[in-house]
């Protein structure tokens, strides 16, 4: 199950049937499946598009004590405040500065030491540099993954998948749009929803 405090979003089959949080999301489903237990139910993170796995045996009472349990289990640290603290290496670790290795070639090495501030402060300013060159292409990455995740699970087998995913990738959201048109609503809608992130991020 997803540990992510998103909201989620809930089909049965391809219409929605509720979003927000996974405890009312998960209820509404539950009503659904007491009704009718060969419904088909799937969640996923609004965010995301991560599939977000339920278990509905019991009560719906049964139902939120595990969804609550299983949240608590998730925020408990990986290690005890009390474990031990290995020995401090090299670096500043007060300042956030860890030391480590990293091999070179001589002439790298012969740059960086002449610039101001020496080879360390040479590295940190690079890294900041591509960092911030990259962030708007690793957004855009990520968008488009997250609607193509959610495309790929609820319209994989639909008329224009394989062109809608191309025009998703290429940035061509009029061609995207008329691609999925005659999907159906709820799931076109929300799949539209998540593409427009990433048009707007190359925007």
């Amino acid at each position: 199950m997803s540990t992510s405090t998103n909201p989620v979003i809930a089909f049965a089959g391809s219409h929605r049937i509720a979003t927000g949080q996974l405890a009312l999301v998960a209820l509404k489903a539950k009503e659904l499946l007491d009704r009718n237990d060969n419904a088909t139910i799937l969640i996923f993170d609004d965010v995301t598009s991560e599939q977000v796995e339920v278990d509905f045996r019991g009560s719906a009472e049964q139902v939120l004590q595990r969804l609550a349990a299983g949240a608590a289990a998730a925020a408990v640290p990986a290690e005890s405040p009390d474990s031990h603290e290995p020995a401090r290496g090299p670096g500043r670790p007060k300042l956030g500065v860890v030391g480590r290795e990293v091999t070179l070639l001589p002439r790298h090495w012969d740059w960086l030491n002449a610039q101001a501030g020496g080879a360390s402060v040479a590295l940190r300013k690079l890294v900041e540099e591509a960092r911030r060159h990259s962030e708007q292409r690793d957004q855009l990455r990520r968008a488009q993954e997250y609607a193509y995740h959610f495309m790929s699970a609820m319209a994989g087998n639909s008329v224009n998948f394989e062109e809608a995913t191309r025009a998703l990738f290429a940035g061509d959201q009029a061609g995207f749009e008329l691609l999925v048109e005659a999907w159906t609503p709820d799931v076109r809608d929300h799949l539209i929803t998540l593409a427009n992130r990433a048009f707007s991020v190359q925007a």
